[in-house]
């Protein structure tokens, strides 16, 4: 059940694999989340091959009259040795709430025992990743995008 301004007390939240989640709806969630800051979210193509490009996209809504996306996790995977988590996302009105770590349990169940999940966390979430058990990793590279 999710509780907040704005969200009905008796709303649940319905997690599930989307693979053909809407662009609009993906675009939304990631700025109502503050991701759209640092994610390309004028670019509807760009978006359109992001999606597109996942293996998997779980998302979570509210069981209610429209089922309202609240947040998303897109990620690249084999199914079999490794996923890299490439977005999670969750409305500003859901943040707080459980939504994140419904959405990471949910990917790991998808993805089952064998596949170890990795991903890069903006500063703010850190917190969030180590408070849900996941283990900071000290060696990372990274080239920047151009573009």
């Amino acid at each position: 059940m999710v509780q907040s301004g704005g969200m009905s007390e008796n709303a649940h939240v319905l997690y599930a694999r989307e693979p053909g989640l809407d662009v609009d709806d993906f675009r939304r969630v990631l700025v109502d989340s503050g991701l759209g800051e640092i994610r390309p979210v004028d670019d509807a193509a760009r978006l359109r091959a992001m999606l597109s490009g996942a293996d998997l996209v779980v998302t979570a809504r509210l069981d209610i009259e429209g089922k309202p996306l609240i947040g998303v996790v897109r990620a690249m995977t084999d199914f079999s040795w490794v996923c890299y988590i490439s977005d999670l996302a969750v409305s500003a009105r859901a943040q707080g709430l459980g939504v994140g770590k419904g959405l990471m349990d949910e990917a790991r169940q998808q993805l089952g025992p064998s596949v170890a999940i990795s991903l890069v966390s903006v500063p703010d979430a850190v917190g969030f990743y180590e408070r849900i058990g996941m283990k900071r990793m000290p060696d990372a590279f990274w080239f920047s995008r151009t573009r």
